[in-house]
């Protein structure tokens, strides 16, 4: 028995210079193999024996090192892969360190010098494998001492006969999946045989996609038995990924062959259509729809004229042109404009009235407005356009008011925000020679609203930015001036519109950021807030029912107290607005919801004693006066912009060689000189009183306006610091139950003020009686509503003289 033919491990030649494969017969000179080979080394997949392979060239060094070799007698060198360990740096050389073990011998069969700085071509014929015993050296090129590995056939031993015909069915069954490697396996099968098993195993790891490192670990594998079984290994997962890549291109083909399919039909019945005559080419239904559009519209002359140019443009011009795309969506512009289209207006007085009352409560002013713009249109027979202006703090129904005029007139209804705009296009649209060109905001409103006379809402126009895109602001010049907005001229359109039926409404927080001019086309109307009596009633008619409704709250099972809302009101919600009242409605419903899930037949009842669980500790503590008036301490009256408050102001005096006077509580500029006026006009007035007199001399005065954190300013206290400074000058103590408000001249005439109203539902709140006010406030205080002046008795003064007699009679 030969031992040696049953073996499946190689022989191993040592690396001696002089060493040769095993063959019988003749050995020829270019078959010895050296024992010492320059390395060629590879950064992706290793080469296997009995393989002849292109492979192209670059690196200076690697390529001298081949074309030094070519031109030896030993065309021999070795090709081993680099670990994946090595660094990828453009400048960065493998070293010896960097590769594996087991490498393949290769003889250099040809060398084509490629155009620079492309390299070399070189066709290597793939011998044997060898291990790497020593590095030689590193530079210019790895030089390693190698022992080489010649493997014997292996006949008569039916276990590698088994496994070769598993990889051969195998590789059969990936090219029916795979056809390219179809070539590769005749020309295999028609150079080896089932005696070759270890080259049949090399063979079929290198027809796979395995990664550098599996592919390595073939190569490194000596034993013949198990380099089949990791090859089989490697097969079957190719026919899986193979298997994955044909139901993915099957899927691909279907959706492609459908598509072309439904392609072909589409145009098949386009050209049945034509025939037939149902149905037009594009251009001609383009047109066809712009003209159905235009039979429906009455036209200026002008867009009329332009109308017709554009149309005949695009007849001439081809679907596919740009200028076909610009003048396409022009006209589409143009043609759907509401041209000469207007709501029927319901001229009815009596059912708009209802319509406000029902969506508001209180804000009289306003309404009356409204109703006499209807009144005015009845009378003519028609409406034209106007422009309101809505002032007010936040939350007061600036917004929502405007939906209401609209629906109380039965138009249109649209609202854009002109807040933070700073581009002047945003108002009169691009021209049309820029890319992505639009109309302004006013003509896309148009289009929308289906309507020449809608209601416009401009939101926030007191916040409206400049910059070096245009003046936005001074564009709304046109658009709100009734007499230029009839020939409103857009960039876009190039066509006047007239814009003179349209009712706009804008709102705004104030007025000082207004442009005067802008400001000027406007009918200003001021929203000042909503005291507690009206609150109270917008709570229990809208507030509530719409949280409740929200909520998901059966009528019923919830019910807030009268008390409980004004404590609501007054503790949490004292701003001019009802959103924060809003907010704590909603908290209220959130926390009974909560308890209502956890006891289905619970019913909450909310009374002012329960408000404090509900919402916490109250912002706002109660505004009281003294239990007994003090001398030296007054009350003023101030404007917020939460609506109104109560002011004590206190005033002491310190012994002093001379006389001072200073003042603090973050008083602003006019404050700060209202006090020093108030100081001097009641210095000057008792100067004849010779106990005054000294007092003064001999007192340092010290005027404080609580609290210290909360910056004041104004005019309106003059009166007030002059009379606290008189109480304590002449030590005398203040009516009991009285406030007051006014400017103070140097001369001692008491100017008028603003916010009278917010004032006095301060007053109330502070349960205060007898109210000072300067003469020329008479007509505010009678345009207030009666139940703001029940309760209040309102004294009217000139001079402060007057203040004097009616606050320490």
């Amino acid at each position: 028995m030969a031992q040696n033919h049953h073996k499946d491990k190689p022989d191993v030649l040592p690396p001696d210079h002089g060493s040769q494969p095993p063959e019988e017969g003749l050995v020829l000179a270019r078959h010895i193999y050296p024992g010492q080979l320059p390395i060629l080394p590879f950064q992706q997949r290793p080469l296997f024996p009995k393989m002849t392979v292109p492979i192209h060239l670059d690196d200076p060094a690697i390529v001298k090192m081949v074309m030094d070799t070519a031109q030896s007698s030993a065309r021999f060198l070795g090709a081993v892969l680099a670990r994946e360990s090595v660094p990828l740096a453009e400048d960065a050389r493998v070293t010896g360190a960097h590769l594996h073990d087991v490498g393949v011998i290769a003889e250099i069969v040809q060398v084509s010098q490629l155009p620079p700085p492309q390299g070399i071509g070189v066709i290597l014929n793939v011998l044997d494998r060898f291990r790497i015993t020593g590095i030689v050296q590193e530079k210019p090129y790895i030089v390693a001492k190698v022992e080489h590995v010649i493997e014997s056939e292996m006949v008569d031993n039916p276990e590698l006969k088994a496994y070769s015909i598993a990889v051969i069915k195998t590789i059969k069954e990936l090219i029916q999946l795979n056809p390219l490697h179809k070539e590769e396996l005749n020309l295999f099968m028609s150079r080896s045989n089932l005696h070759e098993p270890g080259r049949l195993a090399d063979f079929s790891a290198a027809l796979t996609t395995a990664s550098g490192p599996e592919l390595q670990e073939i190569l490194a594998t000596l034993s013949i038995r198990d380099r089949l079984r990791k090859a089989l290994v490697l097969l079957k997962k190719e026919i899986d990924v193979s298997k994955i890549q044909a139901q993915i291109g099957k899927q691909i083909e279907e959706k492609v062959t459908k598509q072309q399919r439904d392609y072909f039909l589409r145009e098949q019945l386009k050209a049945i259509k034509k025939e037939l005559g149902l149905a037009k080419e594009g251009k001609e239904a383009e047109v066809e729809k712009f003209m159905e559009r235009l039979a429906k519209l009455k036209l200026t002359e002008e867009a009329r004229r332009r109308v017709d140019e554009e149309l005949d443009k695009i007849k001439l011009l081809e679907p596919a042109s740009p200028e076909y795309h610009v003048s396409h969506t022009y006209l589409d512009w143009l043609t759907s404009l509401p041209w000469g289209v207007l709501t029927q207006d319901r001229l009815d007085l009596v059912k708009a009235e209802r319509v406000l009352s029902r969506d508001h409560f209180g804000l009289d002013d306003v309404k009356d407005r409204i109703l006499e713009f209807l009144a005015v249109g009845i009378m003519k027979g028609r409406m034209t356009g106007s422009i309101l202006c809505f002032v007010g703090p936040p939350g007061v129904g600036k917004t929502s008011i405007g939906q209401s005029i609209a629906r109380s007139m039965g138009r249109q209804f649209y609202r854009f925000s002109v807040g933070g705009i700073r581009d002047e296009a945003e108002i009169k649209g691009h021209r049309r020679t820029y890319i992505g060109a639009l109309p302004g905001k006013f003509i896309q409103t148009m289009k929308l609203s289906q309507s020449a006379n809608p209601v416009i809402m401009l939101d926030e126009i007191d916040k409206i930015g400049a910059s070096y895109q245009g003046d936005p602001a001074s564009a709304l010049l046109e658009v709100l001036d009734p007499e230029q907005n009839r020939d409103f001229l857009d960039h876009y359109l190039d066509v006047r519109f007239d814009l003179s039926n349209v009712f706009f409404v804008c709102t705004a927080n104030q007025t000082d950021t207004i442009p005067r001019p802008l400001l000027d086309r406007m009918e200003v109307i001021t929203l000042s807030g909503y005291i507690l009596e009206e609150k109270l009633q917008i709570a229990k008619r809208y507030l509530v029912p719409k949280q409740m409704k929200e909520h998901g709250i059966a009528g019923g099972r919830l019910s807030i107290s009268p008390p409980a809302m004004r404590a609501i009101i007054d503790g949490y919600a004292r701003e001019p607005g009802v959103r924060s009242l809003d907010k704590c409605i909603r908290k209220i419903m959130r926390k009974s919801v909560k308890r209502m899930v956890k006891d289905p037949r619970l019913v909450v009842k909310v009374d002012a004693k329960d408000v404090k669980g509900y919402l916490g500790n109250p912002p706002f503590a109660e505004e009281t006066l003294y239990a007994q008036p003090r001398i030296g301490v007054m009350t003023g009256l101030a404007w917020t912009s939460m609506g109104g408050a109560t002011l004590h102001i206190e005033a002491a005096a310190v012994a002093a060689d001379k006389s001072g006077y200073k003042q603090t509580g973050q008083l602003g500029a006019v404050m700060v000189e209202s006090s020093e006026i108030a100081y001097t006009h009641v210095r000057a007035m008792l100067n004849r009183d010779a106990k005054a007199r000294e007092f003064f001399e001999k007192r340092f005065i010290h005027l404080h306006v609580p609290a210290g954190a909360t910056p004041k300013d104004g005019p309106s206290a003059g009166i007030t610091m002059a009379a606290a400074l008189y109480s304590l000058v002449k030590n005398k103590a203040p009516r009991k139950g009285l406030a007051m408000t006014g400017e103070l001249s140097l001369t001692g005439r008491v100017m008028p003020i603003g916010g009278l109203k917010e004032k006095t539902i301060a007053a109330k709140r502070a349960k205060v009686k007898t109210l000072i006010f300067p003469a020329d406030n008479r007509h505010d205080w009678d345009d207030l509503p009666a139940h703001i002046r029940r309760g209040v008795q309102a004294h009217f003064v000139r001079t402060f003289d007057e203040v004097v007699r009616l606050t320490f009679a």
